[in-house]
């Protein structure tokens, strides 16, 4: 159903509701896009009779249009050049085709994503005297929409109304589909209602556009209820919306919720697709609920559904990530078997399974063979066999393909960095991983709050402690440093025996505007209870509770491992019961201190009867 502005008060109606979302006028720079006044000089390209002009109009314009449409219609428009070639001579004709003309051959252009080419022509045809009319205006905002500017699609809008154009519901779902690419649902909403509240009832395919968006930014109730309501109007419900709803609920972990809408779905008589089917098996896959997923799988091949590589993919993955290499194998096999060509998701999914699980030889032939199979490795492929290197010290053949990275054009991202970073700290080598944090930012890379951690926390550990606190200080000038970068310094300086300098961290936090969290405070009173502070460090466990910050079970194992190590029984004893009392349990090092003491024959018999219950 369409949606028309019924009187001359439109344009006063709309610019009173949307002015959060609408620039009337449109900005300076906007004008590079988009001409809001006409060149009335209307037979500018046909004045100049040239020999080419001449030739052009001897032709058969009306036969060479058809030509376009046809084109246009079937899709056989080939690239942009093609595009761009046949505008080039529709401009040059005499006298000019009419507007519809060049919408046609717009809309293919802009099917081809090349949204601000099209802005750039619509200017080129004003320039001309062509006026456009409101399709072509639909067309300019849904290009302003794409562009993430929908501010300039409302002065379109307001363009189209000034010009005595009724906007019809394409251009006012065009308006609602680019609020929802921004993450505007409210405002999308908004102008929803305020079409409804003026008479301007949403069809389908706007309330099919909030609901999808809605989804999108995890607001599936309230697309639910839009669903309820599109019930209600008796819109006619689609596949396409049951199946945007079932993968948002999948999403948000409400799997049953999903199949009770499958089942309310197929009630209707509306049957499920591919996609239905593979967004609930991925959520039926998340928590290991494989009898139903061999259910649906079933029930696709009974409905003559074939899985796709993307399902395949979702079930080798899972499996792969749940430690079932042998079935995610054997589900690899049959999709080769099926004529299905795994896709680098599902080598990427297999490798870093048998990566999970230190099988780094597999790992490697499955990395092969998906280059052998022509399906090119991407950055992750890479990134997770040099993080497998890395962590067993094998830090040569990371690096090894880290140069083939480079020589195959790939350009490493921040996590291949960050990986090898840690790799040659692991191995002793910090200088080799300040070369390269210094690399990655000369090649553009720019690192991120866990490059600093990595690095820091490396330093550290390599007692480069001097160099690690030059590093802290980039870091604060970058107003990238939030707790975990404290705690990964405070940790090392405690571990260096600089615990007057932890301590001067510790305390400046609030003034940063950093809250200790409960590993802060941990690391902290494991440093104080190795300086022998154990006063302070009990001090300090007290007042966590106060601040909002709970001490865990490895808050009190580290506490009464300090008291421990200094024999101080008694006060060991106070928070092991403390420790008991809030369900939490000893770990292995203090189980075995514990029993060592109560073995002990020059222990006290008191202190024996005091840990005896603990053991």
């Amino acid at each position: 159903m369409g949606m028309a502005f019924k009187s001359t008060n439109s344009l006063a109606f709309l610019l009173n509701h949307l002015v959060p979302y609408c620039h009337v006028s449109l900005p300076f720079h906007a004008l590079t896009f988009c001409t809001l006044t006409y060149n009335n000089a209307t037979n500018t390209s046909c004045s100049s009779s040239s020999r080419e002009n001449v030739e052009i109009h001897s032709q058969n314009q009306n036969q060479f249009l058809r030509f376009v449409r046809d084109q246009c219609k079937t899709g056989n428009i080939r690239n942009l050049d093609h595009a761009l070639g046949l505008f080039d001579r529709m401009i040059r004709m005499c006298p000019l085709p009419l507007v519809r003309d060049f919408t046609q051959l717009l809309g293919a252009i802009v099917r081809m994503r090349h949204y601000s080419v099209v802005i750039t022509l619509i200017r080129q045809m004003e320039s001309l005297g062509i006026a456009p009319d409101v399709y072509t205006l639909t067309i300019m905002i849904n290009c302003f929409c794409h562009l993430n500017r929908v501010d300039f699609g409302f002065s379109v809008l307001a363009r189209i109304l000034k010009l005595g154009y009724q906007p019809n519901h394409i251009t006012l779902t065009t308006l609602v589909k680019g609020l929802c690419l921004q993450g505007k649902i409210s405002g999308a909403v908004r102008l929803v209602e305020v079409m409804e509240n003026n008479g301007y009832k949403p069809d389908a395919i706007t309330c099919a556009t909030i609901i999808n968006g809605l989804c999108k930014v995890g607001e599936t109730n309230m697309a639910i209820r839009l669903l309820r309501k599109m019930e209600e109007g008796n819109f006619e419900l689609d596949v396409v919306l049951y199946s945007t709803i079932i993968d948002s609920l999948c999403k948000e972990r409400l799997v049953t919720e999903a199949l009770n809408l499958l089942s309310e779905m197929t009630s209707k008589g509306i049957q499920p697709n591919l996609v239905t089917y593979t967004s609930l098996i991925q959520g039926l896959c998340n928590f290991g609920r494989w009898r139903e997923v061999a259910t649906l799988l079933n029930e696709m091949t009974q409905r003559k559904i074939m899985p796709n590589v993307q399902t395949f993919s979702v079930l080798v993955d899972t499996l792969c990530k749940g430690g079932k290499l042998i079935e995610a194998k054997e589900v690899f096999d049959v999709m080769i078997q099926r004529g299905i060509q795994p896709n680098t998701v599902t080598y990427n999914s297999l490798i870093d399974g048998y990566c999970l699980q230190n099988r780094i030889d597999e790992a490697v032939s499955a990395f092969n063979m998906m280059v052998e199979k022509g399906c090119s490795p991407s950055i992750f492929s890479y990134s997770i066999l040099i993080n497998v290197y890395c962590k067993n010290k094998r830090i040569d053949e990371a690096m090894c393909l880290f140069h083939e990275i480079s020589n195959k054009g790939i350009i490493p991202n921040v996590v291949t960095y960050n990986t090898l970073i840690g790799g040659f700290c692991r191995v002793g080598r910090p200088h080799i991983a300040l070369e390269l944090f210094h690399k990655m930012q000369a090649c553009g890379q720019l690192p991120n709050s866990q490059t600093y951690a990595i690095l820091l926390n490396g330093l550290c550990k390599n007692k480069q402690i001097a160099k690690a606190m030059e590093l802290f200080q980039q870091v604060e000038d970058k107003t990238l440093c939030h707790i975990v970068i404290y705690n990964v310094l405070i940790d090392g300086l405690c571990n260096a025996g600089k615990l007057m300098t932890a301590r001067q961290l510790f305390y400046c936090l609030a003034s940063k505007g950093l809250k200790p969290n409960v590993l802060t405070y941990t690391i902290m009173i494991k440093g104080l209870c190795k300086e022998g502070l154990l006063d302070e460090a009990g001090d300090l466990l007290e007042k966590m509770d106060g601040n909002g910050c709970s001490p865990n079970d490895r808050t009190y194992n580290t506490i009464i491992q300090g008291l421990l190590q200094h024999n101080e029984i008694i006060k060991a004893r106070k928070y092991l019961k403390i420790m008991v009392d809030k369900g939490y349990s000893t770990n292995a090092t203090i189980a075995t201190m514990l029993d060592d003491l109560l073995s002990s024959s020059q222990a006290d018999k008191n202190i024996q009867e005091l840990l005896q219950e603990f053991v």
